[in-house]
């Protein structure tokens, strides 16, 4: 099913061609002079259409998922599992760079990598039900589950930086309150 933009692409598309197709012929049968002249840039009209089929094609092309070396997806949490705290932090999310962007954070859990100088570890961390609202440039102090926690929890003593990673932006700071021992 198209939509009418879609639509509305595919139909200047049409019309472009054909008239490359009409200059085609004009400049094939036009003696030489202004008549041909119109024919060649009937025909070059088209070229600027060139780089949306292409890029139409290679949108139609399926990709396979990213991979690591190893060729397998990277872990991550297990959907539904218990959430089991390691360490209490206290974040403060960056400022939106957007105006729309700047909404409140809703309850529940969250995703991201902590970066410790040139290391990342994937964590989630939770704001409980009823919690208070956690606008952006609040600090707050949450709760933290490592991914990892044997190989991520040596590098976050008490009172050490981090940084919060999504995909590629880094979208707040904290610092290591302490670690949560198991009971």
């Amino acid at each position: 099913m198209t939509t009418s933009i879609q639509f509305r692409r595919q139909l200047i598309v049409a019309i472009l061609l054909g008239a490359a197709v009409v200059g085609a012929f004009i400049r094939h049968y036009a003696e030489p002079g202004a008549l041909r002249n119109v024919g060649t840039l009937m025909m070059l009209i088209w070229v600027p259409i060139v780089g949306n089929i292409v890029g139409w094609l290679i949108g139609r092309i399926k990709r396979k998922p990213q991979t690591t070396v190893a060729g397998t997806l990277p872990p991550t949490f297990v959907a539904g599992s218990a959430f089991k705290p390691q360490a209490l932090v206290d974040i403060t999310l960056r400022p939106a760079s957007v105006p729309a962007e700047d909404k409140a954070i809703a309850e529940g859990e969250h995703h991201c990598a902590f970066v410790v100088d040139n290391q990342a570890f994937s964590a989630r961390w939770l704001l409980p039900q009823g919690a208070a609202v956690l606008r952006r440039g609040q600090s707050r102090a949450v709760q933290v589950e490592f991914l990892a926690p044997s190989v991520a929890l040596p590098l976050f003593a008490a009172d050490t930086r981090f940084r919060m990673l999504v995909g590629q932006s880094f979208i707040g700071d904290g610092r290591v309150v302490g670690l949560i021992t198991p009971s």
